[in-house]
């Protein structure tokens, strides 16, 4: 079903600030990148730089894959999601380009971001092993959202709230 069709039963497209709501709230989300055979797909930490760009730091690694695949992309996306319920939730799929940030950006970055969540594995390797920070510029930014109980589900109740 598209989109549209969905709408029907209680999907709704999410407006420009519901979507900055969305990427300032968060901090998870999963990178997707073309590979020569299936997409690559990570779960990263990411920072939202209140305008144009998220920011993610890779450990690096002999072989990682993500870097390679990163450094390759011609086009890129970034999938954030949020479910409280199976009658509330929200979903941005951002679509751009990443590119690693030049050494002589990346310390005024850096100052700004905020990395109070991140998984303890990747913190522990970055205090011994080398890092990168990306850049993920977006060109294209769509979201949908459903916030309610279906209408088959509602009662006067759960429509009006309580006295």
């Amino acid at each position: 079903m598209t989109v549209t069709e969905l709408e029907d039963y209680g999907m709704l497209r999410m407006n420009v600030e519901d979507i900055e709501k969305t990427l300032e709230r968060k901090s998870i989300g999963v990178l997707g990148v073309p590979t020569d055979s299936a997409p690559l797909l990570r779960p990263l930490g990411f920072w939202y730089d209140g305008e144009s760009a998220l920011y993610f730091v890779y450990v690096l690694g002999a072989d990682s894959r993500k870097v390679t695949a990163s450094d390759h992309a011609d086009v890129a996306r970034f999938l954030i999601y949020d479910v409280e319920t199976t009658f509330n939730w929200r979903s941005v799929l951002l679509t751009g380009t990443i590119e690693r940030v030049p050494d002589d950006e990346r310390r005024a970055i850096e100052e700004q971001i905020d990395t109070s969540w991140t998984p303890d594995v990747f913190e522990r390797a970055a205090e011994t092993e080398a890092t990168a920070l990306y850049r993920f510029r977006i060109d294209d930014r769509v979201g949908i959202k459903q916030l309610e109980l279906p209408p088959e589900l509602r009662t006067e109740f759960s429509t009006s709230g309580p006295d």
